[in-house]
C-alpha cells in the first residue's frame, strides 16, 4: 500500500516502515492497527500508536479504506428538487444537526438530491455501488420507495421520518405528527374558533397525513365538521395558493391550520390581501418553528418539529450499524411534539 523501503517517503514523511521497525512488529500488523483491522493484539495496537505518535505518521486514506472497505462518508440522500432544498430552513437544520454529530467521527457528508426519474435511479446506483458507508433519508414521498431499496441493499441507513413503506425494516426517527396536528386544531378551539379549515402537506408524504389526521381528529371530537382542507407542497407559494382556494370555497373560516410555517407564511398574504385581520378575524397556527414563525406578521403560534435532535439521533443510530455495534434492524423512536404560543392565535 505503501513504499516498502526503508527510506522516508515524499516530502520526508514518516513511512510505515518506519513506524513497523520502531513498534517492534510486521508492516502488515501495523497496516491492521492503524487502518482498523481485525486480529491485532491489545499489546502490538499500543506499540503501534506510540510509533505513529513518536514518528508523526499520517496513514494514507487510500490503503485505510483498502484494510476497512469504508470510505468514511455518509450520505444524506433527499428526493426533493434542489430549489426547494435551499429554499427550505427544515433542510438546513436537518444537515445541520446530521453533520454535527458526523464530525465528531470525522466522518464525510455527501448530499444526494435527486428527482424522481432518471436522476433518482442514478442515485439508486450511487448507493448500490457503496461510494457511501451509509445514508440518511429526508423528506421521503410514497413513490420514491427508498425504504424498499436500501433494506434490499442491507447499506446501513435511518430514514428521518417514517418511511411509507418497509418501515419494519429499516430504523427511523419522527415526531408524533398526529399528537401536532391535533394539539394546532386544539388551541383553535381553545380560542373559540367554530370554522377551522387546513392546509395541509402534501397526500404523499407521512408527515403531511399524519398532521391532517391529528387535525380531523380534534375537530370531529369537537363536533365540528371536517370538509374545508386543501392541500400544499410544504412551500410559501404553496400555502398562498392554497389559501386562495380554501378562503374560495369556505369565505366563513374563522380558524386556519397549517402543516408548515413557510406555507403559513404564504396562507398569511393571502389573508392580508382578502381584508382577514390575524388573530382578530381568523387565527392561525403553523408548523415547524424553524425561524420562519417568529418573523411573520404576526408571529405564527406554531407547533414545534424538533427536527435538530431528531437528525442528530438518526445519524447516532446510523453509525451504530457502520461500526457494527448493530445490524440494520427496524427501531423506531419517535419525538413529542411541542407547542409555541405567539400572536397569531
Amino acid at each position: 500500500m505503501e513504499g516498502t523501503g526503508g527510506g522516508r517517503g515524499p516530502g520526508g514523511q514518516p513511512t510505515l516502515d518506519e513506524v513497523a521497525r520502531l513498534a517492534g512488529v510486521s508492516r502488515a500488523t501495523a497496516s491492521r492497527a492503524i487502518n482498523g483491522g481485525n486480529r491485532v493484539s491489545a499489546a502490538a495496537r499500543r506499540a503501534v500508536d506510540d510509533a505513529v505518535r513518536t514518528l508523526g505518521y499520517s496513514p494514507n486514506p487510500a490503503a485505510r479504506s483498502l484494510v476497512t472497505r469504508r470510505t468514511d462518508s455518509v450520505a444524506v440522500v433527499i428526493p426533493e428538487p434542489d430549489e426547494r432544498v435551499f429554499a427550505d430552513p427544515f433542510f438546513a437544520r436537518t444537515l445541520s444537526g446530521v453533520n454535527r454529530v458526523l464530525d465528531e467521527r470525522d466522518l464525510q457528508l455527501v448530499l444526494l438530491l435527486a428527482r424522481p426519474g432518471q436522476e433518482e435511479a442514478r442515485m439508486l446506483r450511487y448507493l448500490r455501488n457503496r461510494h457511501i458507508d451509509g445514508a440518511i433519508v429526508v423528506s421521503h414521498h410514497r413513490a420514491d420507495s427508498l425504504a424498499d431499496h436500501l433494506a434490499a441493499l442491507d447499506l446501513p441507513c435511518a430514514f428521518i421520518g417514517r418511511p411509507w413503506t418497509s418501515a419494519e425494516r429499516v430504523p427511523y426517527v419522527d415526531t408524533d405528527n398526529l399528537a401536532g396536528g391535533r394539539a394546532a386544531a386544539e388551541v383553535l378551539l381553545e380560542r373559540g374558533c367554530r370554522r377551522i379549515g387546513t392546509v395541509a402537506g402534501p397526500a404523499d408524504m407521512t408527515a403531511g397525513t399524519d398532521r391532517l389526521e391529528g387535525w380531523r381528529a380534534a375537530l370531529t371530537d369537537a363536533g365540528l365538521g371536517t370538509d374545508a382542507v386543501v392541500h400544499g407542497d410544504f412551500t410559501e407559494s404553496g400555502g398562498e395558493q392554497a389559501a386562495v382556494e380554501l378562503l374560495d370555497a369556505h369565505p366563513d373560516l374563522d380558524g386556519l391550520v397549517v402543516a408548515s410555517d413557510l406555507m403559513a407564511a404564504g396562507a398569511l398574504r393571502t389573508l392580508a390581501a382578502r381584508g382577514r385581520r390575524v388573530p382578530d378575524d381568523v387565527k392561525v397556527v403553523g408548523y415547524d418553528d424553524l425561524g420562519v414563525a417568529e418573523h411573520t406578521d404576526p408571529p405564527l403560534t406554531t407547533v414545534r418539529n424538533p427536527i435538530v435532535e431528531m437528525s442528530e439521533h438518526a445519524t447516532r443510530l446510523l453509525i451504530e450499524q457502520i461500526e457494527g455495534e448493530r445490524g440494520i434492524q427496524p427501531m423506531r423512536v419517535v419525538f413529542p411534539p411541542t407547542l409555541v404560543r405567539r400572536a397569531s392565535a
